[in-house]
């Protein structure tokens, strides 16, 4: 399965992982500079968010091709089972 974003849906996407980049660079230098622990794992935890939600926008769009494929019968050979698991493992990496 391939990744197709398009539009809207790219731009979120690329803005949830550019945000999770500024946010851990400032983990880092926050960590550099020896800043309060309570203030490092709130950034981090920012981070990880932003991460997952990205995360979650490329699977929903993965999801919504797959049931595009199955529905005009262009699945690429691939049963409905074998793909069930496919994208439960998915979800599950990000879980």
């Amino acid at each position: 399965m391939e990744l197709e974003l398009e539009g809207d849906d790219l731009k979120a996407v690329l803005n949830r992982l550019r945000r999770a980049q500024g946010q851990i660079s400032g983990v880092i230098r926050m960590i550099e500079e020896g800043r309060d622990c309570e203030e490092v794992v709130t950034q981090l935890a920012a981070a990880s968010r932003a991460l997952d939600r990205a995360g979650f926008a490329i699977i929903a769009t993965g999801l919504q091709k797959c049931v595009t494929d199955m529905e005009s019968g262009r699945a690429d050979g691939e049963n409905p089972e074998a793909m069930r698991a496919r994208l439960e493992k998915l979800f599950l990496s990000l879980a």
